[in-house]
């Protein structure tokens, strides 16, 4: 007999209600967190920063509109419609004021934007200019570091044009305690200041703004409680008049004081979760092991037959349809790098405890039960999976996989725990760890991880080596040397290594620009009231209040450098079936093919800019000629000949993700490249780099940007996701696949590493399909993998999804770290999921 309650439940009919309501109309921006910012901050000037956004994080909550939604049992949301979003002016405005007009048609997360918010927010971004983040991050960067981003080497606009998030607060500490007890807490630091200490200025003031803003989070909170009151006073229907008049009991208690219930505690959770989005900008703020820290709650209710197991998961599925109410708007190159609305919400169930005994229990099931029933994409969903794990649950969770939508994803304890350990934390915290965002570990309530702080694209410094450092005409990386003079593999190998080595510490100087912007121009008292030890040490967490300070930056392309490299070694020194300059003019010329619709529109355009500027024209007959050829590529059948030939010879070739250890060595070394330069580095808030290997979906955009690669890839086409063998090169089945990939060293990326799968449907059919699909997590997770994640979908489902968009609103994909809604997707982005590799069976 099982020790865990594995039925499913029956999904309630309030559920499809709530979600109904939430996808009824495209996510809107409202301008009112925006405009009472500004109020706010044009009476503050000459108040310490800290203050400032204390004041002004009070002056929201007491002000901004708030509304309880119909049928709703958790309550509480940043705008007044649906999946709405506010505007965060103090991060960066200027790419929001250039597409106010385009951002409701662009290809990528459009926004509706009203004709009155449009006037609302061009009157407040006047008083933005010079004050931002974005703009001292700016000011603080190496003239070189900004050339390598406009070259698209790397990209740091993540923290640059947004908060940071990337983080865990102690949501257990706050359901037990209440704000109340946080007040305290700092009152009692506060007390314990002398005037005449050295910092006592910045402590003080720190200590104050923690105060200042638990307070305003206990206002608002009884700001619903009284709405609820008003709402059941009026209200005819005894059941909604009993349930509001619950609402208003519970958003009196919490988050003020200690949650008494399970469905109070769920209320808690949900003000901590929706206003720390409030403070800032920042996304993938992970509720974390919501299997832990809830269980006491739902066991003593269910004790005291407070709740049915029914009821309970009815109140868990209204928080995981709340966690899709969120939203944030990009701008336009950013909404392609994180396509899908994602807020990357990642929630953790299973694993170890702090003692290393198996952490599953009844809501862990729960919680897989949930995504069930909503099938969306918040929250990301995660499982930490050990040698202890329960094999009923997970086998739970591939009955989750196989519905389809990407989720779970699966993490393994045996890799992360060491690896976290690697980088400083104790045994005890790094048994505690939860996911944030897209596959990044960290400590929660104790790190300031600075995750995706940026991607960088291992693909452009192999450009550079071919062209000596030079990219249109600039130079912009080191002289490594006319490629056609390099003698050996080694020396072509050791200039890949001086491009990577010269870029990486570039965009080490662009995040710490950004990291210290943040520290001086918005600083978080909020959060950092939910995050050791900043009250201890009188800091925010942007100053390095917090235990654990690292930043992580993910590298991607690893399969295209593992087979670039494999391809030159042996085609042009080994075997010496082509020669370097050959290779070079086939990369040049894209193996003779023509390039994608937009980037040959863009590519003439700048051609017919640059006639210009020497002071001609180009007729229309010639600008058609132009964006022709680039479509069609060479004309010159003896040239094209050739470059087919070096392209079959490349084809030939074996590549990453089949099993082949020669060329898993060439993967293992490439990730080094990126990998162990990365961690000589330190952050200004005292802590290390660490790096991680996934893309998020940037290897879309940003392959984009990148032309031909000695691996036989065409020019901006997508870069290879994460640590996943390039699509359609791994060709001998999952197993074969998934051993190449854990060859590379995952515990040194302790920033996290992401293995894409995908599988027919048929794969995953019948409990041998489950149990075969377990048995693939489980051999992979033996030989030190990291992560894996799965699409459980047909190639064609997908392309019909592209054709008849209207029949598949509900149809959810895994893109990359994260699920989203698949006609949510720009076509480069959904085009790059249909085609990666489908597996078969197992």
């Amino acid at each position: 007999m099982s020790r865990f309650f594995t039925d499913d439940l029956p999904i309630s009919p309030r559920i499809p209600k709530l979600i109904s309501a939430l996808y009824d109309h495209m996510p809107e921006i409202e301008a009112d967190r925006a405009v009472l910012l500004t109020e706010s901050y044009k009476k503050t000037e000459a108040l310490p920063v800290i203050t400032r956004r204390a004041k002004a994080f009070a002056h929201i909550l007491k002000h901004i509109p708030i509304t309880i939604r119909e049928d709703e049992l958790i309550v509480g949301s940043a705008t007044r419609s649906p999946r709405g979003c506010q505007v965060f002016p103090e991060f960066s405005y200027e790419w929001l004021e250039g597409e106010l007009d385009t951002i409701s048609t662009r290809a990528a997360d459009p926004f509706a934007v009203s004709d009155e918010t449009k006037a609302t927010l061009r009157k407040v971004f006047p008083y933005w200019k010079g004050k931002t983040t974005s703009e001292l991050a700016l000011s603080y960067m190496a003239p070189e570091a900004k050339t390598a981003i406009d070259h698209n080497i790397f990209t740091p606009g993540n923290y640059f044009y947004n908060g940071v998030g990337h983080v865990t607060v102690c949501y257990g500490k706050i359901l037990a305690t209440g704000y109340k007890g946080i007040i305290a807490e700092a009152r009692t630091a506060l007390e314990g200041l002398r005037a005449s200490d050295s910092d006592y200025a910045k402590r003080s003031h720190f200590l104050q703004a923690v105060i200042t803003s638990c307070e305003a989070v206990i206002r608002y909170a009884e700001r619903y409680a009284e709405l609820a009151r008003t709402l059941a006073s009026a209200c005819s229907d005894p059941a909604r008049k009993a349930e509001l008049e619950t609402i208003a009991q519970n958003c009196a208690q919490v988050p003020a004081n200690p949650a008494r219930t399970f469905h109070e505690a769920l209320q808690s959770f949900w003000f901590v979760q929706m206003l720390l989005q409030m403070e800032s900008s920042g996304h993938s703020i992970s509720p974390g092991r919501f299997d832990q820290y809830m269980y006491p709650y739902y066991r003593a209710d269910l004790e005291k037959g407070l709740i049915t197991r029914e009821s309970a998961q009815e109140l868990i599925d209204c928080v995981w349809v709340k966690l899709n109410d969120l939203n944030k708007a990009r701008d336009a190159a950013s909404a392609e790098g994180f396509a899908g609305y994602s807020l990357f919400q990642n929630l953790c169930a299973g694993g170890q405890d702090q003692s290393g005994n198996d952490a599953t229990n009844d809501l862990s099931f729960h919680c897989v039960q949930a995504s069930m029933h909503t099938r969306l994409p918040q929250p990301s969903f995660s499982v930490r999976i050990w040698n202890g794990t329960p094999h009923a649950f997970m086998l739970k969770c591939a009955e989750l996989t196989r519905t389809g939508i990407g989720l779970p994803a699966y993490y393994n304890d045996e890799v992360i725990i060491p690896s976290l350990m690697s980088r400083g934390l104790t045994l005890e915290d790094a048994r505690d760890y939860n996911i944030i965002g897209c596959v990044e570990p960290q400590k929660a309530a104790k790190t300031e991880g600075w995750h995706d702080a940026a991607f960088f694209n291992m693909c452009r410094p192999l450009e550079l080596v071919f062209s000596n450092g030079v990219d249109q005409n600039v130079q912009i990386g080191p002289a490594t040397g006319e490629v056609s003079a390099m003698r050996t593999f080694d020396d072509f190998f050791n200039a890949y290594k001086a491009q990577m080595n010269y870029m990486i510490a570039l965009m080490v100087n662009a995040d710490n620009a950004i990291d210290v912007a943040h520290a001086e121009r918005a600083p978080l008292p909020f959060l950092s009231s939910m995050i050791e030890d900043c009250i201890g040490r009188g800091k925010s967490v942007q100053e390095g209040g917090a235990i654990y300070n690292f930043t992580g930056p993910q590298g991607f392309g690893i399969a295209n450098m593992a087979d670039s490299l494999y391809a030159v070694k042996t085609l042009v020194y080994e075997k010496q079936l082509c020669s370097m300059t050959d290779l070079k003019d086939a990369l040049i010329h894209n193996f003779g093919r023509g390039i994608p619709e937009k980037k040959a529109k863009e590519l003439t355009e700048k051609v017919v800019e640059q006639v210009y500027r020497m002071g001609k024209t180009v007729p229309e007959a010639g600008i058609r000629s132009i964006y022709q050829a680039l479509l069609q590529g060479s004309g010159d059948p003896a040239q094209k000949a050739k470059y087919d030939h070096i392209l079959e010879l490349i084809d030939n070739l074996p590549k990453f993700g089949n099993d082949l250890g020669e060329i898993d060595a060439f993967a293992r070394e490439v990730a080094y490249t990126y990998t162990k330069p990365l961690e000589t580095y330190k952050n200004p808030r005292g802590g290390t780099y660490q790096a991680g290997l996934y893309p998020v979906s940037a290897n879309v955009p940003l392959g984009a940007q990148t032309g031909a690669t000695p691996d036989g890839r065409l020019a901006y086409t997508p870069v290879a996701d994460g640590v996943s063998p390039a699509a359609g090169r791994d060709s001998h089945g999952p197993t074969a696949a998934a051993n190449s990939v854990s060859r590379l060293d995952h515990f040194i990326a302790s920033n996290g590493t992401l293995f894409n799968q995908k599988f027919h449907p048929s794969a995953l059919s019948g409990l041998s399909g489950l149990e075969a699909f377990t048995a693939l997590i489980r051999g992979y997770f033996d030989q030190k993998g990291s992560h894996m994640q799965f699409n459980v979908v047909s190639r064609e489902t997908l392309l019909d999804a592209q054709k008849h968009p209207e029949n598949y609103k509900t149809l959810v994909v895994r893109v990359a770290g994260y699920s989203a809604l698949f006609t949510s997707l720009s076509k480069s982005l959904q085009d790059d999921i249909i085609n990666r590799t489908e597996q078969q069976g197992f």
